[in-house]
């Protein structure tokens, strides 16, 4: 309890929940984006599928007294986005563009269009980046903006142009601009996906001219640093483990790391909204990957990423965070009516928490499970992606495969962290067969992968506690 300020319980203040009305319809109402700019901390809310889903929401800003505003121009429905263009000097966050007096203008043209736009990232433009952004909507449409006149032009569809399996599940959640690409994310996963009947998510590229798809898994965040650093990064996963993907300037390639899943929780597509890399710290990255806080440096090394540790778990479904007066501010989505479909859920709000980035440590211990390989066709000899060792206590691997004839599997670690691998342990698993090594405790190093002698389907997992 703070007698010179609203009242504040363990990092929340309850007053500073947004808060969706009972509707009709019933929805949920989440915090989609935060950014400080011009003096306030500025909040937009996102219903579960657009306008018409909600009544209620819009754009709050706070000031450094903690007291809450919803303003006048709020517009109900579904946006995460947010990004400051520098050359005009404003702020885009959701459906609204804020000068540096705190002015803000709708974009009105976003009604124009057939179906409400679920606005989930603005991007810097690649040929005209003082006048121009990109915007990226959940299902697919691919947008360009004037930020002088906010006209709004369709680009391309990307449910189509990448071929996403159903559009009707189409669910693309972050887009980012660097190094003469757009990179975007598509995270639709569910049983299909699971089994393997099909591959619904997307991580792809377009140079202005042509789209590449990079993979074929599902994927929720995309950013970087421009040039400080000169990297991008991408987080998802598969059903082995989650993936950070990583495109360094240098060399002008993407590389692939395996990190632990902190909980099965985030294996559906609506269940990661929207899990973020924000600089929170002074050149520093907080990464949220499947329900673990890591630190992230936004430097690459000979082509390799160093400081990825992990900090925490947690349970929360973050729509965004950030640093605010120098506190972090994590924005949360925690009651979810859903129309029907929950009716164990009352009013539908979300709060947001205010703490330190040190605060981090004392959440949930780092822990998971994953590995590069599950039930995977490997070949004889080619290694498996790096798989993160580093910062957990208590490590177990198991390994196993469909072979009719013994398997060695060769463990190697990178305990430098820059490629430089060393045989750890040779296991020899039967026919069929299955074993599982109990590393000794206090043994650590940053990477681990696996090898096997002959070509199988094969699984390498390893669970953390």
């Amino acid at each position: 309890m703070n007698a010179a300020g609203p009242m504040t319980i363990s990092g929340v203040i309850p007053s500073l929940a947004i808060r969706a009305d009972l509707g009709p319809p019933r929805t949920e109402c989440a915090v989609g984006a935060l950014m400080p700019w011009a003096d306030r901390l500025w909040v937009v809310s996102y219903f579960s599928s657009g306008k018409g889903s909600g009544v209620g929401g819009g754009l709050y800003e706070i000031g450094e007294d903690l007291r809450m505003v919803r303003r006048p121009e709020s517009r109900p429905g579904t946006y995460a986005n947010r990004m400051v263009h520098v050359p005009s000097n404003q702020l885009i966050i959701g459906p609204y563009v804020i000068d540096a007096d705190r002015k803000v203008r709708k974009v009105e043209a976003l009604e124009a269009f057939e179906k409400d736009l679920l606005v989930c990232a603005t991007m810097s433009h690649l040929t005209d980046p003082d006048h121009w952004v990109y915007l990226l909507d959940m299902y697919g449409r691919f947008l360009e903006m004037n930020v002088d006149t906010l006209d709004v032009r369709a680009v391309a569809d990307l449910a189509d142009e990448l071929e996403v399996p159903d559009k009707r599940y189409a669910h693309f959640k972050a887009g980012y601009t660097a190094f003469g690409r757009v990179v975007v994310a598509n995270n639709s996963y569910g049983q299909e996906d699971f089994t393997g009947r099909q591959a619904a998510g997307r991580l792809a590229e377009w140079d202005g001219a042509r789209w590449t798809t990079l993979e074929r898994n599902p994927f929720v965040e995309v950013t970087g640093r421009g040039h400080f650093g000169s990297t991008v990064f991408a987080t998802g996963w598969d059903r082995a483990s989650a993936i950070l993907k990583v495109f360094t300037k240098g060399d002008g390639k993407w590389s692939t790391y395996r990190l632990p899943k902190a909980s099965h929780t985030y294996d559906q597509m609506w269940q990661t909204e929207w899990p973020r890399i924000r600089e929170t710290e002074h050149e520093r990255f907080l990464m949220d990957c499947h329900g673990m806080f890591y630190e992230l440096s936004p430097w690459a090394y000979e082509g390799r990423i160093w400081g990825v540790r992990p900090i925490s778990t947690h349970l929360w479904v973050l729509g965004d965070f950030c640093s605010y007066r120098g506190m972090l501010v994590l924005g949360a989505d925690n009651a979810s009516p859903a129309g029907k479909s929950n009716p164990f859920c009352g009013e539908p709000q979300s709060g947001l928490w205010f703490g330190k980035t040190d605060d981090l440590w004392q959440f949930g211990k780092p822990g998971g499970w994953g590995g590069p390989w599950w039930e995977a066709a490997v070949q004889a000899g080619e290694p498996s992606d790096p798989y993160l060792m580093t910062g957990f206590d208590k490590k177990v691997v198991h390994l196993a495969h469909d072979a009719d004839a013994a398997v060695t599997f060769t463990v190697e670690a990178d305990f430098l962290g820059n490629g430089t691998w060393k045989t750890y342990g040779v296991f020899t698993v039967s026919a069929k067969g299955y074993v599982h090594h109990e590393f000794p405790s206090g043994y650590s190093a940053h990477w681990v992968r696996v090898t096997a002698d002959r070509a199988c389907r094969a699984t390498a997992y390893f669970t953390y506690t």
